[in-house]
């Protein structure tokens, strides 16, 4: 029987839409149970069976103490004092505590991608149990009704059961000895069972006195026949002393199984004998069959874990019960999972203040309030695999500080694939053998890309039709499309939340959609029909050419016939040709890369990280109407993936998934890609275009490709962009990558603080033009701006501070840093809460300054007395000719005194008013403009003061010049200056 007819509990064929009838664990639940773990999900599954197959301790994945069978429990009659006594001393021996420790000291390992949250976090330190729910035969094969995600939240379950009830009787008074517990790809299944494993090392599941787990892959890779002794003495060395006392004593033994779909059991017995004998050779496989069918050591307790496929390769005769694992079908458990995990001590890094203990409670809250939304990212968050995706990303947002950032955002998808995924095939009964990545890649990778390509996220029955039923053709792809739909489709496919679209899908998380179709391009999936064909046409030639040219090579020697080597070749033609035409194909992802960089209409969106903390935080504010339209879908992550999926770390990861990328592929769209990626990068783009093509170059980890790109920026402008943390650690790994010269660098109004700029001292030191304006820095920050100026290295020339607290202190240390800087020759310290102290400790400094050329001092608060004295010292300063003094308290007299100074006299030039006498002053449009560009940031009643004060002094001037020519240049002014005055009222009013 074919396995589409045999699976009856997939879905039946073509109806797509009674997936959204059984979601994981989407019959609901309240129940909520706590103990510790690890990764969340199936996310520790490959970690797991890494460790299983590492050591002489080849473990599986779990343990669990809790009694079972579907048999009557059976005690030997003949159990004597001296029996018990012995028993309890094997209980309690050495060798089990050995075991224990072992286990223990293994199963607590952590993946690296665990490890990125701190040495606090560990095995014990958190976990919330998914939600199990007792299931049976009948109902896994029996459909379902259509649900939608909506109803299924919060809905109450009676079957609901918790861990230490699985082995408990059932309902006909029966002990239960055989568990089969399943759940689809991401549901927690591994780290369950780890976390079981590692309770009973510690003496958290009294039940069982002895617990042995094997993994089923490490078992489906040995053939050769062994004991069941020697098998558990071969994994577990300790054990050697207990193994003899299995099958003749009351030793409560529980056996784990994990990952049953890796092996291909027989029950019947024709395929697999009885074997009753624990001493007796016999394949893996037929220990399994036999432990299941409760010939081998029957008084022993077994917990199986699998996907949805394979639960009936397990005749039901044999099953006590059956478990599904739901997930997070709560979102009570999602909230519980991201408060314990997020308020980690060690989720901020190393060297967090107490600021970042703040900052983790904030985005704790924002989630929470998200999920309240019952959004997407709700139904996504049914699965702790995508949980802890959640919970990385936002470390990876929030709380990089090192450089380079130690992960990508690429590198995060691509090992949260292999974490829930690993090398395993789709399905170990079909000759393929075709890898669920590949396979993944392939299908869902197409419908991902036309979805980027005709911009929309939500998909119809007929959509998934046409990108997964179009092509099959034989029982083989039917049956793996099957498996397919069983235990994988809802990892990355789940029903639309939005009204009016319940019957479509969408991606269960966005940015997943966008990874997917950049593996399908990358790859060389998306390819015509002529170019599949001639592919396999020149695959079959050019082995055929090989052994032909033997033949040949042997027939020239005996037959001297001239038309031979012709022959031969024309047969390695062909290859030749469609090996250049496959060159072809790599420009093409080239090319597709780069336009995708650069779409003109995605120039003023957000930039990519700031999408990506959106889609999981919310947008704060009003939510949109339900009738009001969506804003286009934006796809800008989908480059970016591209040139993640070709580094080097990432393409061996996807190796170890069965998605191979060569090292020539990966060169050769590089070089292809790289003129046209600089070419474009040269226009100008806007900031946020900027940092995404910044954040472009570090996720595709190519250091001589990202210097050759970044020698042409010579001006930086991300004015406006939030730089977090990350942003700046990923401006100064990709500058860093070069030694050139920054001819400017504007990160006016960029959030930045005192972390900051330590984290761009490397990038800050080389640049000519600095623009700091507007970004709340205060004395601390100018501590590290005085480091930077009195670096010998330092090349900063024009340095902009408006409209920052630098107050007394901070000046005090630019003070010091002028002393001794031999670059800077433009300094704006326009609005930046000086006062009158500020201006009196620059000019006491200002004297062993012997290249300063013009400093701003205007807007704050400066009096005659500090004014004329900054100007006294200029006076005799070599070099610095120009002072900002405008929208200063200096008063008639002290205007006067400075309208006096002469450059040709006293060698410098003071900027207070408009008028310079009975004329305009020669920089009237520059003070105005500075007054224009910086009205937003101002105290606008303060402004329209001073600009009525002006206004009166050009009327006064204008009437005191008989001068036709000054008086149109004095309207001119006034012109101007109300004009600005009248912008201002209209505002307020």
């Amino acid at each position: 029987m074919s396995r589409a007819m045999q699976c009856q509990s997939c879905l039946p064929w073509g109806s797509w839409r009674q997936l959204h009838r059984s979601l994981p664990g989407r019959r609901g639940t309240r129940s909520v149970y706590l103990c510790a773990a690890s990764v969340p999900g199936a996310a520790g599954s490959c970690f797991l069976r890494k460790i299983l197959r590492a050591s002489s301790i080849s473990l599986s994945r779990g343990c669990v103490r809790y009694e079972g069978g579907s048999q009557e429990h059976s005690v030997k009659p003949s159990s004597s004092r001296h029996g018990l006594s012995q028993l309890r001393n094997v209980a309690s021996s050495d060798a089990i505590k050995k075991h224990q420790k072992s286990l223990s000291a293994w199963f607590s390992h952590q993946p690296n991608e665990e490890r990125q949250f701190g040495p606090s976090f560990s095995l014990d330190a958190v976990h919330v149990d998914p939600v199990i729910r007792e299931s049976s035969l009948e109902e896994i094969l029996k459909p379902s009704p259509d649900l939608t995600i909506q109803n299924q939240l919060q809905q109450p379950c009676s079957q609901v059961i918790s861990l230490q009830n699985l082995f408990d009787v059932d309902a006909c008074g029966q002990q239960v000895k055989n568990v089969v517990l399943y759940g689809t790809v991401g549901t927690g299944k591994s780290t369950l069972i780890k976390k079981m494993v590692v309770d009973w090392c510690h003496g958290r599941l009294p039940r069982f006195e002895l617990v042995i787990p094997f993994s089923c892959e490490d078992l489906s890779h040995s053939h050769a026949p062994t004991s069941l002794r020697r098998l558990i003495t071969k994994k577990y060395q300790h054990l050697r002393d207990v193994v003899p006392m299995l099958g003749i004593s009351n030793l409560k033994v529980l056996f784990i199984l994990n990952g049953l779909e890796r092996l291909n059991l027989d029950f019947r017995l024709a395929g697999t004998e009885l074997c009753c004998d624990p001493n007796e050779p016999v394949p893996p496989s037929a220990i399994v069959v036999n432990l299941l069918r409760k010939y081998l050591l029957p008084e022993a307790s077994i917990i199986v874990t699998t996907r949805p496929s394979a639960v009936r390769r397990i005749p039901g005769k044999y099953v006590g019960r059956y478990a599904e694992i739901c997930g997070f079908s709560d979102t009570n458990l999602q909230k519980l999972y991201f408060q314990m995990r997020l308020s980690q001590p060690g989720c901020s890094g190393e060297g967090s203040t107490g600021s970042s203990s703040g900052e983790q409670e904030n985005l704790v809250e924002m989630l929470s309030r998200n999920l309240e939304r019952h959004n997407q990212i709700a139904a996504a968050c049914f699965l702790p695999s995508y949980c802890w995706l959640v919970c990385t990303t936002l470390h990876f947002l929030y709380f990089t500080r090192t450089v380079p950032p130690s992960q990508t955002l690429t590198g995060i998808y691509t090992s949260f694939l292999r974490l829930n995924f690993s090398g395993e095939v789709l399905d170990s009964t079909d000759s393929t053998n075709i890898s669920m990545m590949k396979y993944v890649a392939k299908t869902v990778g197409k419908l991902a890309y036309e979805g980027v390509m005709s911009r929309k996220t939500c998909f119809t029955e007929d959509d998934l039709q046409q990108c997964f039923e179009v092509e099959m053709k034989t029982e083989s792809e039917l049956n793996l499309l099957e498996v397919f739909r069983s235990d994988v489709f809802r990892f990355f496919l789940t029903p639309c939340v939005q009204l009016g679209k319940e019957h479509t899908f969408v991606f269960t998380i966005p940015a997943m959609q966008e990874y997917l179709a950049a593996l399908y391009v990358v790859l060389g999936e998306k390819k015509t029909l002529a170019q599949r064909v001639g592919k396999e046409l020149s695959d079959v030639i050019g082995k055929v050419s090989e052994d032909v040219a033997v033949v040949l090579s042997i027939v020239s020697k005996v037959l001297p016939l001239r038309f031979l080597p012709v022959l031969f070749n024309l047969l390695k033609i062909f290859p030749r040709y469609f090996s250049r035409l496959s060159g072809k194909d790599r420009d093409a992802i080239a090319h597709t890369m780069a336009e995708e960089l650069f779409k003109e209409e995605d120039y003023y969106n957000d930039d990519v990280l700031d999408q990506i903390n959106s889609s999981i935080l919310g947008m704060e504010g009003p939510m949109r109407h339900p009738d009001e339209a969506p804003d286009d879908e934006v796809f800008e992550l989908f480059p970016i993936f591209m040139g993640g999926i070709l580094s080097r770390r990432n393409r061996a990861i996807l190796q170890q998934l069965g998605c191979s990328i060569k090292n020539l592929a990966a060169f050769e769209i590089a070089k292809a890609m790289k003129k046209t990626v600089i070419r474009n990068s040269r226009k100008g783009l806007p900031p946020s275009e900027l940092m995404d093509y910044l954040f472009f170059l570090h996720e595709f980890q190519n250091e001589r490709f990202t210097a050759e790109a970044i020698r042409s920026l010579r001006t930086v402008n991300l004015s406006s962009v939030k730089m977090t943390p990350l942003k700046c650690s990923v401006l100064a790994y990709v500058m860093g990558t070069t030694c050139h010269e920054v001819e400017e660098l504007n990160l006016t109004s960029c959030n930045l603080d005192t972390n900051s700029l330590r984290i761009l001292f490397p990038v800050l030191l080389r640049c000519r033009a600095l623009h700091l304006q507007l970004n709340s820095l205060g004395s601390d920050a100018c501590k590290e701006i005085r480091d930077l100026l009195l670096h010998d290295k330092c090349v900063v020339s024009n340095l902009r501070l408006a409209n920052n607290p630098v107050g007394e202190q901070g000046a005090q240390y630019l003070a010091e840093a002028l002393a001794s800087n031999r670059s800077l020759t433009h300094l704006s310290l326009l609005h930046t809460t000086l006062g009158d102290r500020g201006a009196e400790i620059i000019a006491q400094h200002l004297a062993k300054n012997q290249h300063l050329q013009e400093l701003n001092l205007g807007y704050n608060s400066l009096t005659d007395t500090a004014a004329l004295h900054v100007v006294e010292v200029a006076k005799k300063h070599a070099t610095l000719d120009k002072v900002h003094l405008y929208f200063n308290d200096i008063s008639e007299d002290g205007k006067r005194e400075l309208d006096s100074l002469r450059m040709d006299r006293d060698g410098v030039r003071a900027l207070v008013f408009l008028t310079a006498g009975t004329d305009v002053s020669d920089y009237w449009s520059n003070i105005l403009n500075v007054v224009q560009r910086n009205l937003p940031f101002w105290d606008r009643e303060w402004v329209r003061q001073h600009l009525v004060l002006i206004l009166q002094d050009l009327e006064s001037s204008r009437r005191q010049t008989a001068n036709p020519w000054r008086k149109a240049k004095f309207l001119r002014v006034e012109s101007e200056v109300k004009k600005m005055l009248g912008k201002l009222q209209h505002e307020n009013l």
